[in-house]
């Protein structure tokens, strides 16, 4: 066997897989733009591009940073973008950007800041004639979540139900994955459910589009703060370039109109945090361990029922 025709052979394999996973990787000029992907969470409008356009816009006319905005077409996909690069930005909820991280690491860029904090809260919401007071009384009754990723609408009531000693799968009388926030408090405000997943930020959307009043709906429980929704970006991006985006993160609020400024589910928001602490984001998901894959598998096999 000739050796060194193996190792060039090899070599010559390297050279084309790097060559390959560069050409994948966008470098922010106007020919090749960063693709930004983001979740399909509940947004301001139907296109949640259009939310945080301005922002983006913003940065390319201040930092000559271009971009190519995109909305995934499922938690998963946003994920998976990501690791296969065919997105260098992504912005995700606080369990996708664990899932990502475990799958292929990925680097953090910012989280938004609103009055000073960081965080964000989900919650279980219900009829205030319902009767319900506490999360234990929710045994034998109807509940609707979101997404099985999504960290507010799914992933921390779920962590408050067991906390709390209901099994889902057994304890609850029906569920239903409505599959977003805003369907799941749709679902509660149409009477098909006692209870509903959600964040504050969409139960507060909710009210203002008329979807549920508040005067007949209230929150039953409020989860520990969660840290805002990461922007991440791909390992596969160069070191300048990274802190290109930081450095522009960290100052856009100064350079549009603030009013423009956005954060999770096109709320407005004050600015970005790019020195958040990652382990503050590890450390809270922590707090999802009783959540596991057979959970989620047992609560989707009862909602198909």
């Amino acid at each position: 066997m000739n050796w060194k025709k193996i190792l060039l052979a090899a070599a010559v394999v390297m050279t084309f897989c790097h060559s390959a996973i560069a050409t994948q990787v966008a470098d922010g000029s106007k020919e090749h733009p960063l693709r930004v992907l983001m979740i399909p969470t509940d947004t301001g409008t139907n296109d949640i591009t259009t939310d945080y356009a301005p922002v983006f816009n913003g940065i390319t006319e201040n930092y000559g940073i271009y971009f190519d905005l995109k909305a995934g077409a499922s938690y998963a996909a946003v994920v998976e973008g990501m690791c296969n690069n065919q997105a260098d930005i992504a912005w995700y909820g606080a369990v996708t950007f664990g899932q990502a991280n475990t799958k292929c690491g990925v680097d953090l860029l910012a989280v938004d800041v609103l009055k000073g904090d960081s965080s964000y809260y989900s919650g279980i919401f219900v009829r205030k004639d319902s009767g319900i007071k506490s999360i234990a009384e929710l045994k034998g009754k109807r509940m609707a979540f979101g997404s099985p990723n999504s960290t507010s609408s799914f992933n921390f009531p779920v962590a408050m139900l067991i906390a709390n000693g209901v099994d889902p799968s057994k304890d609850l009388q029906r569920i239903i994955i409505a599959g977003s926030h805003s369907a799941s408090l749709a679902a509660l405000g149409e009477g098909k459910v006692d209870a509903a997943a959600a964040s504050y930020n969409s139960f507060g959307k909710a009210v203002q589009n008329g979807v549920v009043d508040p005067k007949n709906f209230t929150a039953l429980a409020k989860s520990q703060p969660i840290p805002n929704p990461p922007l991440a970006m791909n390992q596969n991006l160069s070191g300048d370039l990274k802190a290109t985006l930081r450095k522009a993160f960290s100052e856009i609020h100064t350079k549009i109109d603030p009013a423009k400024i956005r954060g999770y589910g096109g709320a407005k928001v004050d600015r970005y945090d790019t020195e958040f602490e990652v382990a503050k984001i590890l450390a809270a998901l922590d707090k999802l361990a009783a959540v596991t894959d057979t959970v989620k598998a047992e609560m989707i096999d009862k909602a198909g029922k």
